[in-house]
């Protein structure tokens, strides 16, 4: 499997691009400087430098051409809504145009939980940030390809603990970056799973097994049932 992943040069792309390397899939990337282009393709992933904010479907398709799935993981954290519209909304929608001009059937989108820090006192930007998020799952869901939206609840930095809660709808808590990559990594694999908003935080269930009992006709051993 051939994935390009925008978004590479973070904490979950990055993660993603070695799980998906460990599995026998080639990685390809967009980033931003010589640094990262440097230590990523010593990890073996294939790269192009760029400035995301300022490429258009145009500029984006060439780099895709060949690609399986294309795999959107960045963000902007909830900056200024300059930066919120800039990488959260314009560069998914390029990417969703750049992906069907390149021919690419799979879309993955790493979102956000429409409930995270509810329980805070957020800024106008935060705020922003959060709608501007669920509007592009939104035309994420109505595009024409294969798309998937996993939505993680808070991200840590703490070791994954190899177990999640899986499903259309979870209760807000936190999550290890580890474990979003390695939930993302077996979705991928899985090229059933499409067509699907799903939310992931800590749970007790192995996360193998979390996305197996996504998939109706996949039996406990792993073959899809007649």
């Amino acid at each position: 499997m051939k994935v390009f992943i925008i978004g590479i040069s973070g904490a979950v792309g990055g993660l993603l691009a070695t799980r998906l390397i460990e599995r026998g899939s080639q990685v390809f990337g967009l980033v931003r400087t010589e640094d990262q282009q440097r230590r990523l393709e010593a990890g073996g992933v294939s790269t192009h430098i760029g400035d995301l904010a300022a490429m258009d479907a145009a500029a984006l398709a060439p780099l895709l051409h060949g690609m399986d799935v294309l795999v959107f993981a960045a963000g902007s954290n909830g900056g200024t809504k300059e930066h919120t519209d800039a990488i959260d909304s314009v560069a998914v929608d390029n990417s969703l145009a750049a992906a069907d001009r390149a021919g690419v059937r799979r879309f993955a989108l790493v979102s956000v939980f429409p409930e995270a820090w509810r329980e805070r006192d957020l800024s106008d930007d935060e705020e922003y940030y959060f709608a501007v998020k669920k509007l592009v799952d939104v035309r994420v869901s109505q595009s024409g390809l294969d798309w998937l939206i996993l939505r993680p609840s808070l991200l840590q930095d703490r070791p994954g603990q190899g177990t999640v809660f899986l499903g259309p709808a979870a209760m807000h808590e936190d999550i290890s970056r580890e474990d979003v990559a390695e939930v993302l990594t077996e979705l991928l694999l899985q090229p059933e799973v499409t067509r699907r908003i799903l939310e992931v935080t800590s749970g007790r269930t192995p996360i193998t097994d979390a996305v197996r009992s996504i998939i109706p006709n996949l039996s406990t051993s792993g073959e899809l049932l007649p």
